[in-house]
C-alpha cells in the first residue's frame, strides 16, 4: 500500500532518530502548533520504518496503552472553568484579606495567598491568574503598591497552580512514566507551601520604604464569617487528596467527582451562574425557617435546570474547547514518545550517561537547563511528555526518585509560565493591567529570580518533595 514509501525508506531507514527529532525542532522552528510539530514527524518515521498499513494504527494504540489516566484530565479542567466562573475567586480573596491583609504587606501576602488557594482548586496558572488578578492587583492598588510590583506578583504568584495539586501538569507525569497520582499530589504540597512563603518573604524585603496603607480590618469575627464562605471551594481539594489517599475514588474519578462538585459549587453555593445568579441565601427581613424552606425549593429545582442554562453551556463550550486542544497536543505528544522507545532512544541515552559516570547532580543542572530552555517556547503539558520518556529512565539508572523528579520538571514547567516568548502568565497579566508585555516581563523579574531559587532548592533537597508522601505512603 506504502510501495511509493520505498525508495525514501530505503534511504532514510539508517537515520530514523535524526528524522525525528530534527522534523520536530524543524517544525517547531518555523513555528508550526505543538502538535503539528510532535504528531507529523513521528507518523512519517513510523511510516518509513514499515511498510505495513496496519503499522500507524500499531503506534497509536501503543501510545495510548494504559494512558486511562489522562481522560481526568477535561473534567479538572471543567471543574476549573465552573469555579472561575462560579465566584470562588472572590470569595477565596476576601478571605485572604480578611485573614492577613491587616499586616504590614498584608495586601501582598493576600494576593499570593489567594493564588494558593485558587491554584488548588483550578490547577492551572493562567486561570488563577485570570480569575484573582484583577480583584487582587486593584485592592494592592488601592493600598498604594506601585502597579509593577501588584502585576509582576501576581503574574508569578499564579505560577502555582500547576504545582499545587490537584494539577493537570502532575496528571501528565504520572501517565508518561506510570508514577502514581496519588503520591505526586502530595509531593506538590509542601514545594508549594515553600514557595508561597519564599514569595511573601520577598514581598516583606521588597515594600521596604513603600507608604503602603494597611486595609481597614473589621475582626476575627469578620475574617471567620468570611472563611465560612470560603470553604465550600476550599473543600475541593481536601476532598480530591484524602479520596484518592484513602483509595476511595481513582484519579479519573477524583477528576470526575472535581467537575460536578465545582457544578455545584457555582450555581448553588455560590450562586455566580445559572438561574439562581445573585440570588441571597436569606432576604432581608426573612425569618431563618423560611429561608432554609426556600432555600431547600431553590436548590430542588434549579440543580436539574441549570443543565441546560446559557451560562453553563457556555462553560461547557469553553472548558470543550480548551480540552480538546489540550488532548490534541498530548496525543501527538504520546506518539512521539512511542517512537522515541521503538527506536530505543531513551535506552541508548541511559546507557551512554552510565558509561559516562555522569553524577546526579550534574545530570540535575542538565535537566534543569533543557527544561528551563523549552518551556519558554512550549506548552507545559506537551514539553513534558517529550522529556519525560526520556529523562525517566535516566534518572532511574542514577538513582533519583521519579517522584521528585516529577516535582523538579513541574516547577521548572512552573517557571516557563513566567518567562518569554509564550509565558502565558505574562499575557494574561498583560491583558489585566493594559501593561506592555514587555513591561510585565521587567516587572516580573525580581520574582522570577525567587522562583529560581526556589527550584536549586526543590532539586537539590529531596526531602522538600517527598516527606509527606513517603509519610503518608511509606518510603519506597
Amino acid at each position: 500500500m506504502f510501495d511509493f514509501l520505498d525508495p525514501i525508506q530505503t534511504l532514510l531507514a539508517p537515520h530514523l532518530a535524526w528524522v525525528l527529532i530534527l522534523g520536530v525542532f524543524g517544525l517547531l522552528a518555523i513555528r508550526a502548533p505543538i502538535g503539528v510539530a510532535l504528531g507529523l514527524p513521528s507518523i512519517m518515521v513510523v511510516l518509513i520504518k514499515s511498510e505495513k498499513a496496519t503499522s500507524l494504527a500499531t503506534a497509536v494504540v501503543g501510545a495510548m496503552n494504559e494512558k486511562f489516566l489522562l481522560t481526568a484530565i477535561p473534567f479538572f479542567i471543567l471543574s476549573s472553568a465552573f469555579l472561575t466562573s462560579g465566584g470562588a475567586a472572590k470569595r477565596i480573596v476576601d478571605f485572604a484579606v480578611a485573614a492577613v491583609g491587616q499586616v504590614r504587606g498584608g495586601m501582598g501576602v493576600a494576593g499570593v495567598f489567594s493564588c494558593m488557594l485558587f491554584a488548588a482548586l483550578s490547577g492551572s496558572s493562567p486561570s488563577t491568574v485570570a480569575a484573582i488578578g484583577p480583584i487582587a492587583i486593584k485592592g494592592m492598588e488601592d493600598s498604594n503598591y506601585p502597579k509593577g510590583f501588584a502585576t509582576g506578583l501576581i503574574a508569578t504568584a499564579g505560577t502555582l497552580g500547576i504545582l499545587i495539586p490537584p494539577s493537570i501538569v502532575m496528571v501528565v507525569y504520572a501517565a508518561a512514566t506510570n508514577e502514581s497520582v496519588g503520591r505526586l499530589f502530595l509531593a506538590g504540597v509542601m514545594p508549594g507551601l515553600l514557595a508561597g512563603a519564599m514569595l511573601v518573604g520577598g514581598i516583606l524585603i521588597g515594600i521596604g520604604r513603600m507608604k503602603i496603607e494597611k486595609p481597614f480590618w473589621y475582626g476575627f469575627r469578620d475574617a471567620l464569617r468570611k472563611g465560612v464562605f470560603a470553604v465550600p471551594g476550599l473543600l475541593l481539594i481536601v476532598l480530591i487528596i484524602w479520596g484518592i489517599y484513602a483509595g476511595f475514588f481513582t484519579p479519573t474519578e477524583a477528576a470526575a467527582f472535581a467537575a460536578v462538585y465545582g457544578f455545584v459549587t457555582a450555581t448553588v453555593f455560590y450562586r455566580g451562574i445559572g438561574f439562581l445568579k445573585n440570588s441571597p441565601w436569606r432576604r432581608e427581613g426573612e425569618s431563618l425557617p423560611a429561608s432554609a424552606g426556600r432555600a431547600v425549593l431553590e436548590v430542588a429545582w434549579s440543580l436539574p435546570a441549570n443543565l441546560v442554562h446559557r451560562e453553563t453551556r457556555g462553560v461547557l463550550l469553553n472548558a470543550a474547547k480548551m480540552s480538546v486542544m489540550l488532548m490534541f497536543i498530548i496525543f501527538n505528544a504520546l506518539i512521539f514518545s512511542h517512537v522515541l522507545t521503538e527506536l530505543r532512544i531513551p535506552q541508548q541515552l541511559a546507557s551512554a550517561i552510565v558509561s559516562a559516570d555522569m553524577p546526579p547532580w550534574v545530570f540535575l543542572i542538565i535537566i534543569n537547563l533543557i527544561l528551563l530552555i523549552g518551556g519558554q517556547f512550549m506548552e507545559p503539558s506537551g514539553l513534558l511528555l517529550i522529556v519525560a520518556p526520556i529523562v525517566y529512565p535516566l534518572a532511574m539508572q542514577l538513582g533519583i526518585d521519579p517522584i521528585h523528579l516529577g516535582i523538579i520538571m513541574v516547577v521548572n514547567m512552573e517557571i516557563g509560565m513566567i518567562t518569554p516568548p509564550v509565558g502565558l502568565n505574562l499575557f494574561v497579566a498583560s491583558s489585566i493591567t493594559r501593561m506592555g508585555i514587555l513591561k510585565v516581563m521587567q516587572v516580573s523579574l525580581p520574582w522570577v529570580g525567587v522562583l529560581f531559587l526556589f527550584l536549586i532548592i526543590v532539586t537539590y533537597i529531596p526531602g522538600v518533595s517527598l516527606w509527606l508522601p513517603d509519610l503518608a505512603y511509606g518510603p519506597r
